[in-house]
């Protein structure tokens, strides 16, 4: 979101506003998100409904009915974004999305990242960063089965379907 402004000197310029973001894979974790995003807060916890948690080496999510991802909602400054393009690697890794979510009983809209089409086949996480997500899952109170869910399905989808998402398709749109 972007409104214009009028700085001490009478001059307008252009400021972006805090945003809400969703979380669902390392950003969860609060002691990296406070290393990477020092002004940003959690405001809450919530769920996607119709979204599964996978893995193609890097956590993303993709719409499946049936399932369901927790997800924390953090609030972010300007620079807690920019700091989330460089290590989500916005635009050519992840694109942006804004999905409504249900925050402290009220509908909000808020950014996530999701990655471009197929960029990689269906692979597991390294294991440092399973724990990584996995502290974060702990420390929301999140059910961990999910988490285990997806890494057992990357594995599975990668076994099944080894040329799966090798070929490098770009889906268009605006974010993980």
């Amino acid at each position: 979101m972007k409104t214009d402004e009028t700085d001490k000197t009478g001059n307008r310029r252009k400021n972006r506003k805090e945003r809400l973001y969703i979380a669902y894979g390392s950003n969860l974790n609060p002691g990296q998100m406070a290393g990477r995003c020092p002004t940003a807060e959690v405001v809450g916890k919530a769920v996607l409904r119709g979204w599964r948690l996978a893995f193609r080496n890097v956590a993303t999510i993709e719409r499946c009915n049936g399932y369901t991802v927790p997800v924390l909602v953090w609030k972010l400054q300007p620079e807690d974004e920019a700091a989330l393009d460089r290590y989500e690697g916005w635009p050519s890794l992840y694109y942006k999305e804004n999905l409504k979510v249900s925050l402290n009983g009220k509908r909000r809209t808020a950014m996530v990242y999701i990655m471009n089409g197929n960029a990689h086949p269906y692979s597991p996480p390294a294991r440092s960063y399973m724990r990584t997500i996995l502290s974060g899952y702990e420390s929301a109170g999140f059910d961990p089965g999910i988490l285990y869910r997806a890494a057992g399905e990357a594995i599975t989808a990668g076994l099944t379907f080894p040329d799966m998402g090798k070929e490098k398709t770009r889906k268009g749109g605006a974010g993980r």
